[in-house]
């Protein structure tokens, strides 16, 4: 098997091989190095590629493995990170000048339990600037491009991680989602990205944006595998204040398939009326549709209440949790910000503690109302995002990007959220369909979008840019 054909395959197959020792976790990561190489001159995805870690980290997982300790579906299996999860002793971000130099002393809690996974660390993915900022003319470090087509974005703010896995320069992948950031890049660069329920995945040494709204989360080529990745880093962890004590089922094999009876609501209304909402992604989404109803799901339409407070509540909250993060380096450190964050930022100086109180006091009723809905049905579908990636050039230096209304819905009530592949538009590039639970059902998201999957091969579909 050729090297490209082995960086393409699913976390699944690999996993198979390496722990029946037909393939070697040493040449695995060989491959992906090798690969990130040849290709990420053009994809950019990488801000730091780690191979000396790689291959400490690969030689270990193979003698291991050679010992009889096997430490599961991750071990031997590469993978990159957003660069806002610290890292010991390799630099981490945020894609920001304020900390290029930063080199962290301690792990993350999702790199310590991706280490005693036996995951195999290749490096740490681009990202905009405090997972906010957009690329702009100028930027230090150029943005990573979408592998569908280079002159594109991958989408963002997990930007790296979305090129990386389209373009296979990693196995498996973990991002952040403060307002669908994981979301956006699986929608824009055709891979699935899932934002867990708030509190089931740490946060512990992630940089944050905004403390209520961020959420860590797996980003694969496949459903299957995104579950393989969260089963590694789930559960509670006292050093994250937002943390929830509940039980992690095995979500690698709680795949009971669609079921008869699942119910999926449909916010057509809300869907149809939204501006900027491009015709080929309504039709994606509609076959989609049609998909899950032949494997057996009852699909309704319903109505999304409550829908008026999203923009009121969401922005407030957000911009005034990330002025209070960056409250000392915006008196000591402002010319330090590019552009592109800082022009995002600065709308949240405006916003006064009563405005974000009565905000939050919004955001109550809003998840209340979600809450009732979610009563009657198991899961909302919509699109991801209204439209397909745009060019570098559309979206360089934009000062407030849009992504349309949908993904930041589920940030506010802290629902998971998957967007998986559903299709392409007519020029190619690849558009996401999101489905959204009740909060900690993982289980039924994982499978029904698994299902869907399965009965489809927009994911098996790989770039030109990689064959």
């Amino acid at each position: 098997m050729s090297h490209s054909d082995l960086c393409l395959l699913p976390i699944t197959e690999l996993a198979a091989q390496i722990q029946q020792q037909v393939l070697s976790p040493v040449e695995l990561t060989e491959a992906y190095l090798a690969r990130i190489e040849a290709l990420d001159g053009r994809v950019e995805s990488y801000l730091t590629i780690t191979p000396e870690r790689a291959r400490a980290d690969a030689i270990r997982a193979e003698q291991e493995i050679h010992q009889g300790i096997y430490r599961g579906p991750l071990h031997g299996i590469p993978v990159a990170l957003k660069d806002l999860f610290d890292t010991a002793g390799i630099r981490t971000t945020a894609n920001s000048r304020l900390l290029f130099d930063r080199i962290p002393a301690q792990d993350s809690t999702i790199v310590a339990r991706l280490h005693a996974s036996g995951a195999v660390l290749l490096g740490k993915l681009k990202l905009y600037e405090f997972a906010m900022g957009v690329p702009y003319p100028g930027d230090p470090i150029p943005p990573a491009r979408n592998p569908w087509n280079l002159e594109r974005i991958p989408g963002g703010s997990s930007s790296g991680s979305g090129a990386a896995l389209a373009a296979g320069l990693c196995a498996g992948s973990f991002g952040s989602d403060t307002g669908g950031s994981i979301r956006h890049p699986a929608h824009m660069s055709g891979v699935v990205g899932l934002k867990p329920t708030y509190g089931l995945v740490s946060r512990h040494g992630m940089i944050p944006l905004s403390w209520t709204l961020d959420h860590a989360g797996p980003m694969a080529r496949t459903v299957q595998d995104v579950a393989l990745l969260l089963q590694a880093v789930a559960g509670y962890d006292p050093a994250d204040p937002a943390s929830v004590r509940v039980k992690i089922p095995d979500y690698a094999t709680a795949f009971p398939g669609i079921g008869r009876g699942v119910r999926i609501g449909v916010p057509e209304a809300y869907i149809e009326s939204t501006p900027g909402l491009h015709a080929d992604i309504l039709r994606a989404f509609n076959e989609a549709l049609d998909v899950l109803r032949t494997l057996g799901a009852t699909v309704r339409p319903v109505t999304l209440p409550s829908a008026e407070l999203v923009d009121a509540v969401f922005h407030p909250i957000l911009l005034s949790e990330a002025i209070a993060y960056h409250s000392a380096w915006l008196a000591t450190r402002r010319e330090d910000y590019g552009p592109g964050f800082w022009n995002r930022l600065v709308p949240g100086i405006i916003f006064t503690g009563a405005e974000y109180v009565q905000a939050q006091r919004g955001r109550t009723l809003f998840c209340r109302a979600i809450e009732e809905l979610m009563a009657t049905v198991d899961l909302i579908a919509m699109p991801t995002v209204r439209e397909t990636a745009p060019t570098l050039a559309e979206h360089m230096g934009v000062a407030h990007p849009t992504r349309g209304p949908f993904t930041g819905l589920f940030n506010l009530t802290g629902q998971p959220s998957i967007s998986v592949p559903c299709g392409f538009d007519r020029q190619g590039l690849p558009i996401g369909l999101m489905l959204s639970g009740r909060a900690f059902d993982e289980v039924t998201v994982l499978s029904v979008a698994d299902a869907y999957q399965q009965a489809t091969d927009w994911h098996r579909q790989h770039p030109p840019l990689v064959g």
